[in-house]
């Protein structure tokens, strides 16, 4: 079986900070978004290649990351795009990478690189491979107003019955969370786009499959954050962290009060602050101030300021009266 990670993204609503990073490179605890999901695929023997798929804009992001990292099967693929209006779409990447690889006689499984999933990997395979339908990974998002913003799913048993992208006015909350597993017979992305369907979400490939056949759902119950704004960044570095902090051994931290869930990076320096359910980034310097629920990106320097829901772009200076 072949793998593919996506990583193609360019997270325009967690700009500034991933203006010039990818968001599956940002950190989680002491890993990242990606690596969580590539070490799951990296130690499961079914898994012979792993295919990272990202853009022009971050390549160099990811070819430094992974070359500082042990991985033995991941290559990376890139999309030649470097805007998001140049995308080619979900879909139409996929189907560009499958020919140019030629990945098509092998089961394939596909998986959001910017998911951040509590279950194993290897008990989806599992689940996949007892019956070799294509088979999603779903998750109850717990409203209906969450559920328009994903593939809605109905199932009968573990058997998707119906499946609606984006739904305007969800049934249900049950959705699709973009991990999926292929037999190779259902690695119709070609024909699919042929046929003039939309070549953007995979979620509409996967409505097109409901209705060309079986395919089974995988649902989990624990904890999914679909990393896309700063809310949903916070809240996976708050799952990972369970209420503890986190500070980088070479990083400064003094007279500041930390609440929960604070993650300071290597060579960042805070000093009588107060900091709660915070990401401070390498280097950046904090001085006398309070920062609650923020992202504090690279080599940036706050003094005196009191700062709720911010979200702070690398090299910014800010301090009280600018």
């Amino acid at each position: 079986m072949k793998a593919i990670v996506l990583a193609g993204g360019y997270a325009t609503r967690l700009w500034p900070v991933t203006k010039q990073r990818p968001k599956m490179l940002l950190p989680i605890g002491d890993s990242t978004v990606i690596d969580r999901i590539l070490r799951d695929l990296e130690t499961d023997d079914r898994i012979t290649d792993i295919f990272v798929s990202t853009n022009e804009r971050f390549a160099e992001d990811f070819r430094d990351h992974l070359s500082a990292s042990s991985y033995d099967k991941v290559d990376l693929t890139i999309e030649e795009t470097t805007e998001e209006d140049e995308k080619f779409g979900v879909v139409g990447a996929l189907a560009q990478l499958v020919d140019r690889e030629e990945l098509g006689d092998e089961d394939l499984l596909v998986v959001a690189g910017d998911n951040l999933i509590s279950f194993d990997i290897a008990d989806f395979l599992d689940r996949f491979e007892s019956h070799g339908d294509p088979t999603l990974a779903a998750y109850d998002v717990g409203s209906l107003e969450k559920a328009k913003s994903y593939g809605l799913i109905e199932t009968d048993g573990d058997e998707v019955v119906d499946f609606q992208e984006k739904p305007e006015n969800p049934k249900s909350t049950l959705v699709s969370i973009a991990c999926y597993a292929f037999p190779s017979e259902s690695i119709r992305f070609d024909e699919y786009l042929s046929g003039g369907n939309n070549p953007d979400e995979p979620g509409w490939f996967i409505q097109w499959l409901v209705e060309n056949g079986p395919v089974r759902s995988f649902t989990f119950d624990e904890a999914w954050y679909d990393i896309g704004t700063p809310e949903s960044y916070l809240e996976a570095v708050a799952w990972e962290l369970e209420g503890e902090n986190l500070v980088a051994e070479d990083a400064s931290v003094e007279n500041t009060t930390l609440g929960e869930n604070v993650h300071v990076l290597s060579g960042a320096e805070v000093v009588n602050s107060s900091l709660d359910n915070s990401v401070v980034f390498q280097n950046a310097t904090i001085v006398d101030a309070d920062i609650r629920n923020s992202i504090i990106d690279k080599d940036t320097h706050i003094e005196s300021l009191d700062l709720a829901g911010a979200l702070i772009g690398a090299h910014t200076q800010l301090t009280n009266g600018n």
